[in-house]
């Protein structure tokens, strides 16, 4: 009888120690793959992928001077996506595939510093908890540097923890590089490292390395601080300074749902009033200070943009995790997965759209269709609005992948210009003239009954002299019309 009870046991441990062994980052990694990655493609490019995709698609010299004018700080994430559409593609599988896979790996080495700090059940509860809340699906889907982000403050913590246990040259300098890849993510995300100061307060060795290590880093990335504070304002116009509501809605904008993002937040409390030491008061103060130094930034200029915080979700899972390992681990995990359940209407949502709020898609590719599907040789095109960041002549060069029609009114294009923008003609009716296209397709935001009468400015008045509108199509969050002669 104690023989087979001796088996049972046996038999048991194996999976336990596999789930909290050296193995256990496989887990969440697997998981989020497969989560995170599921309907990678279906939700459509939105604006911000659209110009992801028009600047690391143009060639190198002419990304390089758009640099130096705009989106300078999403410099890096450009340049390595040149290389990686060059060799696998344009498809929205193959633009977002280096997000998903940046999520994957964020997963298991969160998984691996909760072992590293606490304990391999710690390590697990918090992987698997990142894997399933919206928002790393929601950045793992996403054609942009946030979820690089992710991975490089996960990978931070964990040198800095390797660093603070043995400190040495080689370990400080593996977390300056790491440093310095996060600050080539996202600016923004260097707040961390503010959190990751009160590991070394008091150590007087640590606290030399680590000051050396973060001003090495610093001084690396003066040219791309420099340059990015220049750009603040023209990449930035669109920043409101946020108010107390903000910071109070913070949890829920960075968790995609508001109960996942308060559930985390009382999780997260819990854990670090439970746990003693300093590595809870490292994570908890990781999570508050870049939030808090973010929120009086944004008092001061366009820089309160949510997102940018993105970074502080798996820290913010691994302080959760500390309240979740006080019951056992079957049952911890079936709390994780009640956390999750809670954000499925938002997982299903983001899946549809990228756009915010999910209730107001922007189908590109429905618009595109229609003109695919209608368009003639000799057609000519208009966008309204062309300004702003609606991306409407990126995402019909996009779909049609060279075959748009004609475009009337563009006088200098995007990469012309070295910018994300292109300017239009300053003689409407001139170049509406010269252009002398047979038919017109006009592609506007918004669900529009006469989209030719609210076109506005000499654009407009231009259009309604010419051209007549003869058929309107109405798409998720578009208006396309195709105009004729009067």
């Amino acid at each position: 009888m104690t023989q087979q009870l001796d088996r049972v046991r046996a038999a048991a441990a194996g999976p336990r120690r596999f789930l909290t062994g050296p193995w256990a980052p496989v887990v969440p990694a697997v998981l989020t793959l497969l989560v995170a990655g599921f309907q990678l493609d279906r939700a459509p490019l939105w604006r911000d992928e659209l110009a992801t995709w028009s600047a690391a698609t143009r060639p190198l010299p002419d990304l390089l001077r758009m640099l130096a004018g705009i989106d300078a700080v999403t410099g890096p994430y450009y340049l390595f996506m040149h290389g990686w559409i060059a060799l696998f593609g344009d498809s929205a599988f193959s633009l977002r595939l280096p997000s998903l896979l940046a999520m994957v790996g964020a997963a298991a080495l969160l998984t691996r510093l909760g072992a590293r700090l606490f304990d391999g059940r710690t390590g697990l509860i918090a992987g698997t908890l990142f894997a399933l809340v919206p928002t790393t699906s929601r950045y793992g889907q996403e054609a942009r540097g946030y979820a690089f982000a992710v991975l490089f403050t996960v990978l931070a913590t964990l040198l800095l923890a390797r660093a603070v246990d043995r400190p040495g040259w080689v370990r400080w300098t593996l977390y300056a590089l790491a440093v310095f890849g996060l600050g080539l993510c996202n600016l923004v995300a260097l707040l961390v490292v503010a959190g990751h100061a009160a590991a070394v307060i008091g150590r007087g060795r640590a606290a030399a390395g680590f000051a050396a290590a973060v001003a090495a880093a610093a001084l690396l990335l003066v040219p791309l601080v420099a340059v990015g504070r220049g750009q603040a304002g023209v990449q930035l116009d669109w920043v409101s300074r946020p108010g107390p509501g903000d910071l109070l809605a913070l949890p829920g904008s960075l968790l995609q749902a508001g109960v996942v993002g308060g559930a985390l937040v009382a999780l997260a409390a819990l854990g670090w009033a439970l746990s003693g030491g300093r590595w809870p008061a490292v994570l908890g103060l990781c999570v508050l200070l870049p939030a808090g130094l973010l929120f009086l930034a944004g008092l001061s200029g366009p820089y309160w943009v949510p997102r940018y915080l993105i970074g502080t979700v798996p820290l913010a899972c691994l302080l959760a995790a500390l309240a979740l390992r006080r019951v056992r681990l079957v049952l911890a995990l079936v709390l994780v997965l009640l956390v999750a359940a809670l954000g499925a209407p938002a997982q299903a949502a983001l899946r549809r759209t990228h756009e915010f709020p999910r209730s107001a898609p922007v189908d590109y590719p429905a618009a595109v269709a229609v003109i695919r599907a209608n368009a003639q040789p000799g057609d000519g095109i208009v966008y309204d609005p062309r300004g702003g960041w609606k991306m409407l002549d990126v995402a019909v060069a996009y779909g049609l992948a060279g075959a748009a029609p004609r475009d009337v009114f563009l006088w200098q294009s995007a990469v012309q210009r070295g910018e994300l923008r292109p300017a239009e003609c300053p003689d409407p009716t001139g170049c509406l003239f010269q252009a002398a296209a047979p038919r017109i397709w006009l592609l506007t935001t918004g669900d529009r009954a006469e989209p030719l009468a609210t076109v506005p400015g000499e654009k407009g008045a231009a259009l309604r002299a010419g051209y007549a509108t003869r058929q309107v199509w109405h798409e998720p969050g578009l208006t396309v019309a195709l105009l004729t002669p009067r």
